[in-house]
């Protein structure tokens, strides 16, 4: 079995590449990424050591612990350390224990500094610890004052970490946070909003403060008539449906400037690569407070494509770039045509930069100018992981993404398991014969161990894909495969044939609305595949097979978008309870598929279905729900299963799943229903990786039958379903 079928019963899996590989030459930012934050890292550990064993004296520190402080201070010490006390050095770092305690509620805090030899003391005066006690406001009738506060407060939280308990009083912070608020109602359409400097009123012998906002809201703006001059080319009521969401936002400066953006966009996709818009907005003529907008267009000439020029390669030959671009000759500029080719050769993993740059010449022609920086493509890889089914797994690999400069890709792989061994070779063509199709070849062999027979094959797969949409691709696929079988328990009878080839040819096909299928996957995802093996393409068995798979990942919350508003200022607490709202995730799927086979003949052992495990129904082992001979599974020939789970997380990236399965495996296709449905309730920790999440999952079965277990255990990798 070859490593991308073991993903979903291995919990560990991570591909190491070798020094010199092109995967590090692919990753070559994130690497430089990682580095420095390891350097950054080990310069705040040594800084951090230094200031612990400084020569420094901390007297008058009641509300903090020294250890604290000097971490605090621990960039300056580190300073002095190597560059020597000066007075200038000692005078900052009693400026900055200073402005620590200010921060912290402190403000009459007073630091003072002495110096003798190398040694550096500071002296403290705290004074009195100022809270908030309350922050209200005044003169806002639009917008609820439990909003308000959350920017009012947003600096303060921010500069001191505070996240429970009582604020402290920065009066420089609630100064910020007042002017925060005043952004707001300007991103409401308060364009004369007045929000005054906070009032304080002392309490509790000055420790505590209440704090008052006055504010005049003003009049509050929206859009008003829309007209459009120059040459408009299109009709009004078609520009307006391109801002019609814009325009019904109360008016501001930033909304405004959109409406050029908006407006270019959809020109440019009309082929007006040089238009220029202006909108010129009147608030001092609005009536009602609608604003009346005049918008300019020059939309210049129609520009078509015409070729394109690469440069910056020296192994893989131009041609493989200049052809993909080429087709778009004498089309009609579009940026979305020039978009899904730039990314369609990024997938294909020879570039670290593509940079493409249209530049206009005869009147009205765009020839595209690219510059490409190639990745290193020769890859040679180990990847290991474990799997409560195979065991162990253990694996190496070679690719080269580039052979003889076509782009074409070859790799070879090994892998070995507890119950298996496989050999493969894997050809690909991302562009084959010049057409949008992807090409796959896949040659194996395999000797799986299963729990009641073992099987050796050999065989080959050709694949013929085309990506019709950004969600949705087909591929044609023609295989074949050499079967034996050898039984160690399983009475021959239910075995049926054991020594076979099987050749067969059918589809794939994906409908996948997902946002991101691995790192955020919110939103439906459909595939469907068929296949057929009959006499006439030389197969010794003769079947029909058919499997399905609906899911649907649904989110809980939008992220909120407040323009002209700093995002950091609505505060650590609010935006950590947003962000574990949002990383929630309810899924349900369901998957079916039945195999046939013509002509009165049956299907043997390795060509049926089975059930149960990590991705499907979890109370039962993998393959362990269905018929059985001796206690060995032995398929069947129609399956389904559900799944719902609601995913939540607990601690950085680490979640916590609750999740029930329901599904059957019966013997006969002519049977298939929803007859013998078995359950699994459970729990189960994920944690999230940019490749999809590492899963331990527990079912129980909560309809146990004599001889079941109460439940089984699953290490794994992927999603569920």
């Amino acid at each position: 079995m070859s490593l991308k079928r073991a993903l979903p019963n291995v919990v560990f899996f991570c591909a190491l590449l070798l020094a010199g590989s092109a995967h590090a030459q692919r990753a070559a930012d994130p690497e430089r990424v990682v580095a420095e934050r390891k350097a950054t890292k080990e310069k705040n550990k040594q800084q951090e050591e230094v200031a612990q064993n400084s020569n420094l004296t901390i007297v008058g520190a009641s509300a903090f612990k020294e250890e604290t402080l000097r971490s605090h201070l621990k960039e300056q010490l580190a300073s002095i350390a190597e560059l020597g006390l000066t007075a200038a050095r000692a005078d900052d770092t009693a400026f900055l224990l200073e402005l620590f305690y200010r921060k912290r509620g402190y403000p009459k805090a007073n630091v003072s500094y002495s110096t003798s030899g190398n040694q550096l003391r500071l002296e403290i005066d705290e004074g009195v610890r100022i809270t908030v006690n309350d922050v209200s406001f005044v003169g806002n009738e639009h917008i609820a004052s439990d909003k308000l506060f959350e920017f009012a407060v947003g600096p303060t939280r921010e500069h001191s970490n505070t996240v429970a308990g009582p604020l402290p009083f920065v009066r420089e912070d609630l100064t910020e946070g007042a002017d925060l608020v005043r952004r707001l109602y300007i991103s409401e359409g308060f364009l004369n909003v007045t929000v005054q400097e906070p009032q304080y009123r002392f309490l509790a012998g000055g420790s505590q403060v209440d704090v008052t906002i006055p504010i005049s809201e003003g009049q509050q703006y929206f859009f008003g008539d829309i007209r459009f001059g120059g040459q408009p080319i299109f009709d009004a009521e078609a520009l307006r449906q391109e801002l019609v969401g814009l325009l019904r936002e109360p008016y501001t400066d930033s909304r405004l400037a959109d409406i050029p953006r908006r407006l270019e966009a959809y020109y440019k996709k009309r082929g007006y690569y040089a238009v220029k818009v202006n909108a010129m907005g009147q608030p001092e003529a609005a009536r009602g407070g609608r604003v009346p907008v005049q918008v300019t267009i020059s939309p210049g000439p129609i520009y078509y494509f015409d070729g394109s020029t690469v440069t910056g390669l020296k192994r893989l030959r131009p041609s493989f770039v200049t052809k993909r671009f080429n087709k778009l000759s004498g089309r009609k500029y579009d940026p979305a045509l020039v978009d899904d080719t730039f990314r369609n050769l990024l997938k294909t993993g020879l570039f670290n930069i593509l940079k493409i740059q249209p530049e206009p010449f005869q009147g009205n022609q765009l020839h595209l100018q690219i510059s490409a920086e190639e990745a290193k493509a020769k890859e040679f890889g180990f990847s290991g992981g474990y799997g409560t089914f195979l065991g162990f797994i253990i694996g190496a690999s070679y690719t080269d993404r580039n052979i003889f400069g076509t782009g074409r890709s070859l790799g070879t792989s090994v892998e070995y398991s507890g119950r298996s061994y496989t050999g493969e070779i894997l050809y690909e063509d991302p562009y084959f014969l010049d057409t949008d199709f992807r090409f796959r070849l896949r040659a194996f062999a395999t000797n799986f161990e299963f729990d009641g027979y073992t099987k050796f094959e050999y065989g080959a797969r050709a694949e013929l894909e085309r990506q019709f949409t950004k969600q949705y691709k087909l591929a044609a696929v023609i295989g074949t495969r050499k079967v034996d079988v050898k039984s160690a328990g399983i009475d021959p009878i239910l075995l049926g044939r054991t020594n076979y080839l099987i050749n067969t040819i059918g589809y794939a096909q994906t409908l996948d609305l997902r946002k991101s299928p691995l790192a955020d996957p919110r939103g439906f995802v459909f595939d469907n595949t068929f296949d057929y093996a009959g006499a006439g393409l030389g197969s010794q068995i003769e079947l029909v097979r058919a499997t399905g798979r609906v899911s649907y990942f649904l989110p809980f919350a939008k992220q909120k978008k407040v323009i002209d508003v700093n995002p950091s200022a609505l505060g650590e607490e609010e935006s950590a309870w947003e962000s574990w709202f949002r990383r929630s995730l309810f899924a349900v799927g369901a998957r079916a598929g039945v195999v046939q086979g013509l002509h009165d003949s049956g299907v043997p052992i390795d060509e049926r279905f089975f059930n149960g495990g990590g991705t499907s129904v979890r109370s039962f082992a993998e393959r362990d729900l269905g018929p059985k001979s001796n206690g060995d599974p032995i398929g069947g020939e129609f399956f389904t299963v559900f799944n719902a789970e609601y995913t939540f997380p607990i601690y950085r990236e680490l979640k916590l799943a609750v999740f029930g399965d329901a599904g059957n495996l019966l013997p006969r296709a002519e049977d298939a229903s929803l007859d013998n449905l078995r359950f699994a309730v459970g729990l189960g920790l994920r944690y999230a990786l940019p490749v999809g999440p590492l899963r331990i999952d527990y079912g129980v079965n909560p309809n146990r039958r004599p001889g079941e277990a109460f439940g089984a255990f699953h290490f794994s990798f992927g999603f569920a379903f």
